[in-house]
């Protein structure tokens, strides 16, 4: 079996359980499909992409936060709110010297979630922890599926 055809498989069935399962908890849909993409698109695959994605995009939730808050102190000098967004990203940037925050798109991710979310974290950090968990068994179910399928169709070519 295709691995793209397995991972598309696996993908759709859970996506449409990840639909169910945020309505039924009151988590927000949106942010777990982030969860997911960051899971996707982390370099790193398996439990390691799993903990690094997880730490950049919570990271991403505090430093959305930092700005939120930090802004909030002086809303009338709109230019430190500049500044500090400013500073903030080039300190999500940088922390990427550290293996488990390695992955800069997934700690934008997790700040972007966060101000959509309009600074909810209690919502956005299940929702996004969820989502990642949801992203970790797409992909590694579909790579299963393909991989027993290939051993399957092998086994049946060497018994005809």
């Amino acid at each position: 079996m295709n691995i793209l055809f397995a991972i598309a498989l696996t993908t759709g069935i859970l996506s449409g359980i990840w639909g169910w399962v945020a309505v039924a908890l009151g988590l927000l849909s949106w942010a777990g499909f982030l969860g997911c993409t960051a899971y996707f698109a982390c370099p790193q695959g398996g439990l390691k992409g799993l903990a690094i994605s997880a730490c950049t995009v919570m990271s991403g939730v505090v430093w959305a936060l930092v700005i939120i808050h930090g802004s909030a102190l002086a809303p009338q000098l709109q230019i430190l709110s500049y500044m500090m967004t400013g500073v903030v990203a080039f300190l999500m940037c940088i922390q990427a010297r550290q293996t488990l925050l390695s992955f800069v798109p997934g700690t934008f991710i997790g700040a972007c979630a966060t101000f959509a979310a309009d600074g909810d974290w209690r919502l956005v950090v299940p929702s996004l922890a969820l989502g990642l968990v949801f992203g970790y068994a797409m992909k590694n179910s579909g790579l299963w599926l393909a991989a027993r399928a290939d051993k399957h169709k092998s086994f049946a070519n060497d018994n005809a």
